[in-house]
Parts: C-alpha cells; structure tokens; sequence
C-alpha cells in the first residue's frame, strides 16, 4: 500500500479511536497477540543491549505460534471491510487503489482468496 494511502486511512479513522472492541472480535485478538509479540520484541531487543537473557526461546516459539490467528484475524477483517465497500457502492477499481492493487482484477482476486482460505480455516482443511 502506497505511504500516502496509509497515511490518509490513519487520519480518516483516527476519530473512531475511543470506540471499544468487542470482546472476542478479531480486531480485540490481533490487537492483544501483536501487543504481546511487540512486548517479547521489545523484550529481546533489551536483551541484545544489555546483555541481560529476560526472554528464552520458548517464549519466542510461543510468539511464533500466534501468527497463525493474527492472520485469520486480518484475513476475516479485510473480507468484512471488502463486503461493507461493496455494500457502500464502491466498485472494484476504487477498492483496488485503497489496497494499493492496480487493478479492479486483483483486488477481487484477492478477496477471493481471502473467501477461500477462510472458508478452508473453518472447515479445518487448513
């Protein structure tokens, strides 16, 4: 995605900061799990100057094993937000630019592709 179209998603959805996450909703999980990664990160980084081992490598296996649902959790928001652009009147080209694809094409690819990948998480073949 283009650094000016993150930058105008930031501003335009800066006022919507105050309203709560729903309890179990994927955006409350992937927002938890990267907190935690970002912590262990952090964690790891103190370590490397210091010198001082606060982090084992269990900890970074446990990180590890939270990226698979930090990407459901972003598959099945990016899906959601594809359907509610689509229900606003937005066609595919203009969805395209805001997820910085060049072309209406890939963009309904991917959502595709989202639409699989979750359907396959739910019925375990993934």
């Amino acid at each position: 995605m283009a650094e000016g179209i993150e930058t105008e998603a930031r501003r335009r959805l800066a006022g919507l900061a105050d309203a709560p996450l729903a309890d179990g909703a994927p955006a409350q999980v992937l927002q938890e799990d990267a907190a935690l990664v970002g912590r262990l990160l952090a964690a790891v980084a103190q370590r490397h100057d210091t010198g001082e081992a606060d982090t084992t490598a269990g900890d970074v296996a446990a990180a590890l094993g939270l990226f698979g649902d930090m990407r459901m959790a972003l598959d099945q928001m990016e899906a959601q937000a594809v359907i509610e652009a689509r229900r606003s009147g937005m066609e595919w080209r203009e969805i395209a630019h805001h997820q910085g694809m060049k072309s209406s094409q890939a963009a309904s690819q991917r959502y595709q592709r989202l639409l699989t990948r979750l359907e396959e998480i739910r019925q375990g073949i993934r």
